[in-house]
C-alpha cells in the first residue's frame, strides 16, 4: 500500500468549496484502489462530519451514503481486529495520549497494518505525536 487517507483529506475532497478539496481531490485521483486506503472508522467519522454539520454543508444520510461508496471504490479499507485495538490503546496510554486522539492512533495504526508508505492528512500535528514510525509517514497532500 502507498497511501493512507486521513478523515480529514476525505471530507475536504467531499466539499467543493472546502480550502483543501482542491489539493485533497487531486492526490486521491492520482491512485488506484491496491495503492490507497483508509481506516474502517474514517467511514463513521465520514457519516458523522457531513451529517452533523450545520446549515447548508449538512448532507443527508443518503448522500453521505453515496460519498461512502465512492470512498468504498476508489480506496482499499483497513480495520483492526479487537486485538490490535487494545494494542494500540496500550500504547497510546503509554504516550499519553488521552481524549478523541485515541481515534488518530487506531488510524495511524490502520496505516502501518495496511503497511502504507505514507499517511495524507490536514492534521498533521494529531499523527506526528503517535511515536516515529507513524510520524515519518506523514505529509498532507499539498507536500
Amino acid at each position: 500500500m502507498k497511501a493512507f487517507f486521513d478523515t480529514s483529506v476525505l471530507i475536504a475532497a467531499f466539499y467543493v468549496h472546502h480550502q483543501f478539496h482542491q489539493p485533497s481531490i487531486d492526490l486521491i485521483v492520482r491512485f488506484k484502489k491496491n495503492d490507497a486506503c483508509c481506516g474502517a472508522h474514517s467511514l463513521a467519522e465520514i457519516y458523522a462530519s457531513l451529517t452533523g454539520r450545520t446549515g447548508s454543508e449538512r448532507v443527508s444520510g443518503a448522500e453521505a451514503m453515496l460519498f461512502l461508496g465512492d470512498v468504498l471504490d476508489r480506496l482499499t479499507v483497513v480495520s483492526l481486529d479487537y486485538q490490535e485495538y487494545f494494542k494500540v490503546l496500550e500504547a497510546s496510554s503509554a504516550l499519553g495520549i488521552a481524549g478523541g486522539g485515541i481515534y488518530d492512533a487506531l488510524l495511524g495504526h490502520c496505516a502501518l497494518k495496511a503497511k502504507a508508505q505514507t499517511i495524507y492528512t490536514w492534521n498533521t500535528k494529531h499523527f506526528v505525536r503517535l511515536g516515529p514510525t507513524i510520524a515519518g509517514r506523514v505529509k498532507t497532500p499539498a507536500a
